[in-house]
């Protein structure tokens, strides 16, 4: 599932706070301006900044470019966007995508005999000649399911010794599943609770404004004569600051999600694919549609590496570098044959980096990932993966994929990424995985703005944002310096990043205070003005 993170998207709901829109709007209205962050200008794109001139924690790439770059060609360097698919058609990444020399555009067959028909800029794993997945169920769902069929009309007594562990497994998903589905309901219950207030709120204010159509104005200039109105008055003026019927919206259908396609035991999109989905080895299969039905997540990733540097919209990290898209991401979680064989697809085709913004909790084919990771890892490519967005300690809790063989070993060439925010009080993004062992280093990933559908722009924030910031501060510094290869780049980039270990962040899910060096294995934030110096010396 595409690195969003719920609790950064709905900063309403977070906890519970829902829950207060029927006993005490005001302090709703207190939380939310505590827990949203507006951007300092999200016009000026504050990943490319740099603290000194700026006083924004971002990569320095404009100040890398303009005071180490200037005047030095760059070599292309292709990225491959393993996603939900990316609007290619975008004016502002028309003029960055990978194209397939070896192909000929539409005409059904497959020039350069790779597989792949008509794969002109990349290849969709989730799609076939039935058309496009866009939801899927969660992993943990498809396990359960798997789990469910064989056990589930049978008593401890009347399974073999050697299902006692798949059992035993069986029944600890069959609680944590009834335990989602409970979570879900409260959460449309919640919800439900909500809209009554915001319809009874409107009536409200319409009858103290004797107007049909108002405006925040007019809710400001109301002088409560009670408790209720004054709470009325502090939720609508909400409502219009925060934007939250469209986070409503957003939220209704999230939770929507959750009931017809995440938990839903019955649904399977699989033969819209139509490979043979028990070979989980297949390597041909899906079409050539990669902008998918749903390609926000992907478009957003795409535009934060490498968008064009031509006056329009925003400046991708990296200004040379041709975008790969490849998607096997639908809304719901990725499967790990259509991971592994993207990740296989890329490497054979000349990315140099990988881009992952995307993870989930449950990985049962992991061994195809690992063989994938482990062959473009010999073809000398970079893999970077998002973190996650669970405010979670990955050293502890399980997040796929990872740079960890089943056989004990890892792979070099990876890179995993948590999110930071652009000064010292938001250091270290709230929702933000981390890790002192797992998590490498941290990225700009709080209010990014990039590139979305529509050929339009938007302010996205999460750990999916962080990780192709990476990808575009690799590729950038790769471009310029091609004789590198994988691990030494992964080097500089670790080595050159802007330290912060003992600035003082919030824990991510607690209050608790602790040092942002006790949060990856490096305690730094990337920087590619510092990656071409270090670069530069390494001549």
């Amino acid at each position: 599932m595409p690195n969003k993170g719920l609790m950064n998207i709905y900063p309403f709901f977070k906890f519970g706070i829902l829950s207060l829109a029927i006993s005490g709007i005001c302090s709703l209205k207190t939380s939310a301006q505590a827990i949203a962050t507006a951007p300092v200008d999200v016009s000026g794109q504050w990943q490319n900044a740099d603290f000194s001139a700026d006083g924004l924690i971002g990569t320095s790439a404009w100040r890398a470019y303009s005071e180490l770059l200037s005047g030095k060609k760059p070599v292309p360097v292709i990225v491959a966007i393993i996603d939900s698919g990316t609007e290619v058609s975008h004016s502002d990444l028309v003029g960055s995508l990978w194209v397939n020399s070896d192909e000929i555009s539409g005409n059904g067959v497959d020039d350069d005999r790779n597989g792949y028909i008509d794969d002109i800029h990349g290849w969709s794993f989730i799609g076939g000649p039935n058309g496009n997945v866009e939801q899927d169920n969660l992993e943990f769902t498809r396990i359960y399911v798997d789990l469910k069929k064989r056990f589930g009309s049978k008593t401890v007594d009347e399974v073999g010794k050697s299902d006692q562990k798949d059992f035993e497994r069986y029944q600890k998903m069959q609680l944590e599943f009834d335990i989602r589905v409970q979570k879900a309901k409260v959460e449309q219950a919640e919800y439900d609770q909500i809209m009554q207030f915001y319809q009874v709120s409107d009536m409200m204010v319409k009858q103290e404004v004797q107007k049909d159509s108002y405006t925040l104005e007019d809710v400001k200039s109301i002088e409560p004569k009670d408790e209720l109105m004054a709470a009325v008055v502090d939720f609508m003026m909400v409502v219009f600051e925060e934007d939250l019927l469209s986070q409503l919206d957003e939220y209704k259908a999230h939770i929507d999600d959750q009931f017809n396609y995440s938990y839903n035991l019955e649904f399977d999109p699989r033969t819209i694919v139509g490979d043979n989905y028990s070979d989980s080895r297949e390597k041909y299969y899906g079409n050539n549609h990669i902008h998918g039905p749903k390609a926000d997540h992907g478009t957003h990733v795409a535009g934060i590496v490498g968008a064009a540097k031509n006056g329009l919209g925003i400046d991708g990290i990296c200004g040379s570098c041709q975008l790969m898209i490849i998607r096997c991401v639908p809304n719901g979680d990725e499967r790990d044959k259509d991971v592994a064989n993207s990740i296989r697809y890329a490497a054979d085709n000349g990315a140099k980096v990988i881009n992952m913004s995307f993870g989930k909790s449950y990985s049962p084919q992991k061994e195809v990932v690992d063989e994938a990771v482990r062959y473009a890892e010999s073809k000398g490519v970079l893999l970077i993966h998002a973190a996650g967005n669970d405010g979670k300690d990955i050293d502890k809790k399980d997040n796929f994929p990872n740079d960890r063989y089943l056989d004990g070993k890892t792979c070099k060439a990876w890179i995993e990424v948590g999110a930071s925010g652009q000064d010292a009080s938001g250091l270290c993004a709230d929702f933000s995985n981390y890790g002192k062992k797992n998590v490498d280093l941290f990225a700009p990933g709080v209010n990014i703005y990039s590139t979305m559908i529509g050929d339009s722009y938007k302010v996205e924030s999460g750990t999916s944002m962080a990780a192709p910031v990476v990808a575009g501060v690799a590729a950038a510094l790769w471009s310029y310096y091609p004789e590198l290869t994988a691990l030494q780049v992964k080097s500089i980039l670790l080595k050159s990043g802007v330290s912060y270990k003992k600035t003082k962040v919030t824990l991510p899910g607690t209050t608790k205070q602790v040092a942002f060096g006790k949060l990856s294995s490096t305690g730094k934030v990337v920087n590619l003005y510092q990656a071409v110096k270090l670069a530069e010396g390494m001549k």
